[in-house]
């Protein structure tokens, strides 16, 4: 069963307390969950060899100036080898188009994991230059795509899927993307998290990502210390913020003091509108 959405305001912190008590208590979550950590980190982080994982084709790329991941999956089983790239960034929209044109996959969607304010996305820029690829983002964004999705949608691309999971909090749009559940589907189980969730931190958020399996993959939209893959086990047990009280949560994240955002007054409207900036973009498009 899914768990329900969650429709809180963005500085609320995580109910950690009861979101732990669900696991049993703190020092049997802590010992049952770091021998998990340790085998994971032992087989680093490869999946098994499900008929899934053998047909899952998958690529983490990077943006450099705004620290951003964006990652490519495909079905390289089916006939047409449907592909799916999550969170591009317009900077280097043409490095993944280039890509899947090398590895020999269709792109269908191009999916956001939320309205991101510190680079716009490369959604829009795709969309012109692969005609037929469909954009993707939350209803709750309330930014423009071809589909809006909810909790519990899932996006097929062949005969793999991505459960949608509402993770509202760093914004109200958030989403994560999760691989499918089953024996023809990646094990273990992969959610690209966007902001909600980061490796040994996190965006302003309440989340369900710890519902999930503890060897499940996490791969979030940024990294700005090198890390590029964590697990639900290990963020359960070293994450810096998510493994506080909540009082302790909102204190932290109210207390950040960060810069705003460079791009903010540039990305948000842009990526409210799929990523289109102006008509100079469909221009250069054309052109090339």
């Amino acid at each position: 069963m899914l768990p329900l959405r969650l429709h809180l305001p963005a500085h609320r912190g995580l109910r950690l307390l009861s979101l732990l008590t669900s696991f049993g208590s703190r020092q049997t979550v802590a010992v049952s969950v770091e021998s998990k950590v340790r085998s994971v980190a032992m087989a680093s982080y490869t999946t098994a060899a499900t008929e899934g994982s053998r047909r899952l084709l998958f690529r983490q790329l990077f943006e450099k100036e705004s620290s951003t991941y964006t990652y490519l999956l495909a079905d390289i089983g089916h006939p047409e080898k449907p592909a799916v790239l999550i969170d591009p960034v317009d900077k280097t929209a043409d490095r993944d188009l280039s890509l899947i044109r090398d590895l020999g996959v269709k792109l269908i969607y191009a999916m956001n994991t939320h309205v991101h304010a510190d680079h716009v996305t490369g959604t829009g820029i795709i969309k012109i230059k692969v005609p037929g690829v469909q954009s993707v983002i939350s209803k709750a964004s309330n930014a423009k795509a071809d589909h809006l999705v909810e909790q519990g949608d899932k996006i097929n691309f062949g005969d793999l899927y991505l459960e949608v999971r509402a993770t509202p909090g760093h914004t109200l749009g958030c989403v994560t993307y999760v691989t499918g559940d089953g024996l023809n589907q990646p094990n273990p189980r992969i959610a690209f998290t966007g902001d909600a969730v980061l490796i040994r931190g996190c965006g302003r958020t309440d989340f369900q990502i710890f519902t999930l399996p503890k060897e499940t993959l996490i791969y979030p939209a940024h990294d700005y210390k090198g890390f590029t893959v964590s697990t639900v086990g290990e963020e359960m047990l070293y994450n810096p913020r998510l493994t506080k009280d909540e009082e302790t949560f909102k204190s932290i994240m109210e207390n950040l003091k960060l810069s705003y955002p460079k791009m903010i007054d540039v990305a948000v409207p842009a990526n409210m509108a799929c990523g289109l900036q102006d008509v100079a973009v469909k221009a250069e498009a054309a052109s090339s």
